[in-house]
């Protein structure tokens, strides 16, 4: 991986997390102020703490990347340490589908008149665990990048010996 590759891709990280917080700490002034009454169609507290849970689970896959990212860079990535990180991505990336899928809950009633709008945030909810499934996919191809990686290192050590 390049480092300009690796120096774009952390600057997207560090402004997507710089984001995520700021959204959080707007949600947590809205809730510990009460600046903002609620007016009845929607139930702002508990969409306003689904909102801090779903960016948490962001900023969790978010560290998870920094860290493969740092792996790669060092050429440990094909080791044991890289599943820990790829398998914390996977559980905030299904976290976050369950968070979307209790946004797509509580809007649900409010849009009695077109069922449209659910069904669209429930497909969105769908393709965000099909990113948990692919996370799953590239996974399996690490573990037998691994299991290759070490089957060659056994190889070449009895290479070694008969040398």
């Amino acid at each position: 991986m390049g480092k300009l590759t690796v120096q774009a891709l952390r600057a997207v990280l560090v402004a997507v997390l710089a984001g995520t917080a700021f959204v959080q700490a707007g949600m947590v002034w809205a809730l510990v102020s009460g600046s903002d009454p609620e007016d009845g169609s929607l139930p702002l507290t508990p969409l306003r703490l689904i909102t801090i849970l779903g960016m948490v689970s962001v900023q969790v896959a978010l560290v998870c990347v920094w860290r493969l990212v740092t792996m790669v860079r060092g050429g440990t990535v094909f080791s044991h340490a890289a599943f820990r990180y790829v398998d914390i991505m996977i559980g905030a990336i299904v976290a976050a589908a369950l968070v979307w899928f209790a946004v797509t809950a509580i809007n649900a009633p409010g849009q009695r008149d077109d069922p449209g709008v659910t069904v669209i945030m429930g497909g969105i909810g769908v393709a965000i665990l099909g990113v948990a499934l692919i996370v799953l996919v590239l996974r399996m191809l690490l573990a037998q990048a691994v299991a290759r990686d070490t089957e060659a290192s056994q190889l070449r050590a009895e290479l070694d010996e008969v040398i």
